[in-house]
């Protein structure tokens, strides 16, 4: 099984400081989260860790299913600056969130999985022209989200040949059964925790998730990606890397 964790549990540290608490732990894999306060990483300063490294492209001020023309580019440049540096590192993946919906467009959904398929399309053709495994992430229940629908999102991934992020947590949120998280399409993965209320990141154990279930299902499979643990603070991290020692 391999085994990463999120920056984010990081998130408002020096970066250099996260990356030396995820190697203490005998972590092998790192997830950057590539956004403030982390836009500019230096790539010699991740060489200096025995690390491993996938990156999360901005999600915090992007969205590439944006109605706005100039929105939208400045979206998409954000998230080719992360492939980029997934080429320039050898990353082993790409995350990508596939945007939001305008509160004026919610009633005509399909102008906005038109924008989001067109961007999602471009960004595939120039991963490839790179060789950067790009995925794109299903989203939570979350009014303004789209592709919470894991069905709809392998639909398009494989479309416009790109792979899928599985967000176990935002899967449970949606109330997808653990059965029918699992498909070929999906090649990485973030686990984390909740009761299904709320989107909460908790530490494995600490929430009502079937995580045996889904993690026996995919390794059943022969599933070779990363499971990202994907929390909010350090306590956190070791908590959900002494489950899945102790489980898997």
């Amino acid at each position: 099984m391999k085994i990463g964790a999120s920056t984010l549990f990081g998130f408002g540290n020096k970066l250099e400081n996260t990356l030396e608490t995820i190697e203490e732990l005998g972590i092998e894999y790192a997830e950057l989260v590539h956004q403030y306060p982390d836009e500019e990483i230096n790539s010699d300063m991740l060489e200096s860790f025995n690390l491993k490294y996938t990156i999360h492209a901005p999600f915090m001020d992007v969205n590439i299913a944006a109605p706005g023309k100039s929105s939208r580019r400045n979206s998409i440049s954000q998230v080719k600056n992360s492939i980029d540096l997934a080429n320039e590192i050898n990353a082993e993946a790409v995350i990508v969130h596939p945007g939001l919906m305008a509160f004026l467009l919610r009633e005509t959904p399909e102008k906005v999985y038109k924008t989001a398929d067109s961007s999602i399309e471009e960004l595939a053709k120039y991963s490839a022209d790179l060789g950067v495994n790009t995925t794109i992430e299903n989203m939570p229940d979350f009014e303004a989200m789209i592709y919470k629908d894991l069905n709809h999102l392998n639909e398009t991934v494989e479309k416009y040949g790109l792979a899928m992020t599985l967000d176990i947590g935002h899967a449970n949120h949606v109330g997808i059964s653990p059965d029918a998280m699992y498909f070929d399409s999906i090649k990485h993965i973030h686990i984390h925790d909740n009761l299904g209320d709320e989107d909460s990141h908790l530490a494995l154990g600490e929430g009502s998730i079937q995580l045996n279930d889904i993690v026996n299902n995919f390794e059943s499979e022969n599933y070779d990606g990363i499971y990202i643990i994907e929390v909010n603070n350090e306590d956190s991290v070791k908590k959900s890397l002494k489950y899945l020692k102790n489980n898997f």
